[in-house]
């Protein structure tokens, strides 16, 4: 998947937030299989465990077996066709997740080669809140990020002040 690109803004950025609300002593279930962001949350000092690649929409057997303290998702939900199953399903008190946002002057992204990798949802960020708390989850902090390329035309230009990527500290509302 990062084969061509390596998001190291996304990556920075992610980990700083991470680091604000979850402290090193505390678990991680990170939604997804092994990649390059669960190893630097490991050479942090966390203690990560993926799923493995089950269909989160079908399969929560990972998420309702684990016990930990945090739950991630970093750019998952997106490719759900029904989010909401899975973050009903989550024991932990605390979420950390990020979505990329819908950009509209973009179509969704959608792999021609890998049926995993593609975007169903494209959320505004008032949508992925309403998501989560409907889901149970009380949003305690938000923050939002460009993604400028370097290329030249109207798209890389409005991708230089237009937000691209969300995340959210949420709580399990009691």
């Amino acid at each position: 998947m990062y084969e061509k690109t390596y998001p190291s803004k996304r990556f920075k950025h992610t980990l700083e937030f991470l680091q604000k609300h979850v402290n090193t002593k505390e678990s991680i279930l990170d939604l997804g299989v092994k990649n390059p962001l669960s190893k630097i949350m490991t050479e942090q000092g966390y203690k990560v465990t993926n799923t493995r690649g089950e269909d989160l929409d079908i399969d929560f057997s990972s998420v309702t077996a684990t016990q930990t303290d945090v739950v991630t998702a970093f750019e998952i939900f997106e490719h759900l066709l029904a989010p909401l199953n899975v973050l009903k399903e989550i024991k932990s008190d605390k979420l950390v997740t990020s979505i990329p946002l819908n950009l509209w002057f973009a179509p969704a992204y959608r792999s021609k080669t890998d049926k995993w990798d593609r975007h169903y949802h494209e959320f505004e960020d008032w949508q992925f809140d309403w998501l989560l708390e409907k889901a149970g989850w009380e949003i305690k902090d938000t923050a939002k990020w460009t993604n400028p390329i370097k290329k030249i035309g109207l798209r890389p230009i409005l991708r230089s002040f237009t937000p691209r990527y969300y995340i959210v500290y949420a709580e399990r509302k009691k």
